[in-house]
């Protein structure tokens, strides 16, 4: 069975960005925290699904973001 590899991380919800886990060129694993998106007074970690490379963070913290914004760009 393969899975699918997406290429973006994108916002679930409008929010603002309080903090990034990760830089570019770095590897994630599964399960790993991408970064923290604060929505409604809630801090949501957006965590990654597959294993993948970091290629660009589109995002800094204290960004606000709306829903369905890249995020970050995996490779």
């Amino acid at each position: 069975a393969s899975s699918k590899h997406l290429k973006e991380i994108k916002a679930p919800m409008p929010g603002l960005v309080l903090s990034i886990a990760v830089t570019e060129g770095q590897a994630v694993k599964e399960g790993d925290r991408i970064l923290i998106l604060e929505a409604m007074k809630m801090e949501n970690s957006i965590m990654i699904q597959h294993d993948a490379v970091i290629k660009r963070i589109a995002v800094t913290a204290g960004q606000a973001v709306e829903k369905g914004q890249v995020l970050v760009e995996l490779d």
